[in-house]
């Protein structure tokens, strides 16, 4: 479907373009050129609260982008299910993820009753040759162009790539064709997609000879995370979590790569690879790179915001993009940055509990059993028909496979009082009536009511049968080991999300009214002199 959307994409904006270019020529004032190079950096779980706390103690890279930046620090992520590859799906295509198709990291096919993944590709293979993470992968399921592919379609000779701890990060921002899109995996490096017809070897060889170097500082120095601030040691501290002890301190009990500061050092060493050896910004227009750095999102998931190890996290990335910044400093052709996040985060209940917020707690399992009880026997059925789905409940057998009408509506509709009163549960509605809603107009992203925000995150035969919401900072399961802290709720803390535009000697700016991400490619659109679809974000008037 993607490749027929691409083609049409192609003529509409070709002709737009021609049309823009025109009008530019009949002014009186020529425009300057547009930087030749635009970098997007998105920082997985990297909440507006986790920017502004540090924003003071960084000294180099995030102090940069702080100081020299267009800074918004209010800005949004609208949707509701605020998880990575939704809240990816947003920053280049301008569109919610109702209309990027992506409502959530997976999904229940409710034909099959099997756990679809986000970027689930089965006709793909992987490049490195084994069947690892994921699966395999690409951008199939993305229902809206991106800012890669627009450039694609108005300059064939712009080089598009992307590079990411996550599969989902790296694609999600490449758009449908790019030139590469690169993940590591573990014991190997970089790896990317294969399409039918296509050679593994060619789709590596942008980032073959990183991987070889990748794979020998591996070697010769094994991954170590240490502490390189006294006052991140000063918050080592011991905390039960549903009766296990986690020993929060660094380094964590279960240190490995690819949930440690090291992960995103090694993605910038990538970022900064492929620039030189494709030679990004040096040619005769503009070139996209893509950069999703993972590592605050599995530190934070594992060991929360609060610790030591986010501490260290910050302390960190910020001097990896200290270094990244320098090296665009030397893209001859200009560069443009643009940093954000694909959602926030907050801390583990137990520790925030300790703090001062006595509601935030792990909710029992056990009022949702009995309203299952109760449905299992009222319909007679041979098994509880409300199971896990993401953002709520699938109404579905034992096989996870969707139950006919009418009893599926019954079900629902017999399930949806009791759900609504249950503790801690302070929304849920079915997932049909809410398409039934137009989508909102989302250009106020504070006053959404929560309704609102969810209409945004759903799409039909993907969300869940019932959308459900939880108090703020109420959360279920959890063990040390796993993850103990996470997102994907409607709250603040979890959709506000730093914006910071940057360019090398660039003027600092602050703006406090909310932007959103789908804002973002629209206006790199516009900077870089290239028609955009109709989009639901609009291009915003950067450096004054």
């Amino acid at each position: 479907m993607h490749h027929r959307l691409a083609a049409a994409l192609a003529a509409l904006l070709c002709a737009a373009s021609g049309l823009a270019q025109a009008q530019d020529r009949t002014g009186d004032t020529a425009t300057p050129a547009p930087p030749r190079l635009i970098v997007t950096v998105v920082v997985d779980q990297f909440s507006a609260n986790l920017f502004n706390q540090y924003r003071s103690r960084w000294t180099a890279g995030l102090r940069r982008l702080s100081d020299e930046g267009l800074v918004s620090t209010n800005g949004y992520q609208t949707h509701g299910l605020t998880e990575t590859c939704p809240g990816h799906s947003t920053v280049l295509t301008g569109m919610h993820p109702a209309q990027t198709g992506i409502p959530s990291n997976d999904w229940i096919d409710p034909a099959t009753g099997e756990e679809v993944y986000c970027l689930a590709a089965p006709r793909n293979t992987l490049a490195h040759g084994r069947n690892s993470d994921n699966g395999p992968v690409g951008p199939d399921n993305i229902r809206a162009s991106s800012l890669g592919d627009w450039l694609k379609a108005q300059r064939p000779d712009a080089r598009v790539f992307a590079v990411s701890g996550k599969d989902r990060g790296a694609i999600n921002l490449a758009g449908h064709h790019p030139d590469g899109a690169f993940w590591f995996t573990d014991g190997f490096g970089l790896t990317t997609y294969v399409e039918p017809g296509q050679d593994a070897a060619r789709r590596l060889a942008p980032v073959d000879a990183f991987n070889r170097a990748f794979r020998r500082r591996q070697a010769d120095a094994p991954h170590a995370w240490t502490y390189t601030r006294p006052q991140c040691r000063a918050l080592e501290a011991d905390w039960t979590i549903r009766g296990d002890v986690l020993h929060s301190r660094v380094p964590p009990a279960r240190d490995k790569f690819d949930a440690s500061p090291s992960l995103d050092e090694e993605t910038l060493k990538a970022a900064a690879y492929l620039i030189d050896s494709q030679n990004l910004g040096q040619g005769p227009t503009t070139d996209l790179l893509g950069v999703s750095l993972s590592a605050t999102d599995r530190i934070g998931h594992a060991y929360g915001s609060q610790g030591p190890e986010m501490c260290e996290q910050m302390h960190r990335l910020d001097a990896a993009l200290g270094e990244f910044l320098t090296r665009l400093e030397a893209v001859s052709g200009g560069v443009i940055l643009v940093l954000t996040a694909d959602h926030g985060g907050s801390d583990f209940v137990e520790r925030l509990a300790q703090r001062g917020y006595p509601h935030a707690h792990r909710i029992s399992s056990a009022p949702l059993a009995e309203i299952n009880a109760d449905l299992q026997a009222r319909f007679r059925l041979d098994a509880a028909p409300l199971q896990s789905g993401s953002s709520g409940l699938i109404v579905a057998d034992g096989g996870q496979r969707r139950l006919p009408e009418p009893l599926r509506g019954e079900i629902i509709a017999a399930a949806l009082p009791q759900l609504r009163v249950m503790p801690d549960i302070v929304f849920a509605e079915a997932r049909d009536t809410l398409l039934t809603a137009p989508l909102p107009d989302s250009l106020q992203p504070e006053m959404l009511t929560l309704e609102q925000r969810m209409r945004l995150s759903a799409v039909d035969e993907r969300s869940s049968d019932i959308i459900m919401v939880r108090a703020p900072n109420v959360t279920g399961g959890g063990r040390v080991g796993g993850n103990i802290a996470g997102h994907g709720t409607p709250w603040d803390y979890d959709r506000r999300v730093p914006i910071v535009f940057w360019k090398p000697q660039g003027t600092g700016q602050e703006r406090f009214l909310p932007i959103r991400t789908i804002d973002i490619a629209p206006t790199l659109a516009a900077v870089v002199d290239i028609a955009s679809p109709v989009v639901e974000g609009h291009a915003l008037p950067l450096w004054d």
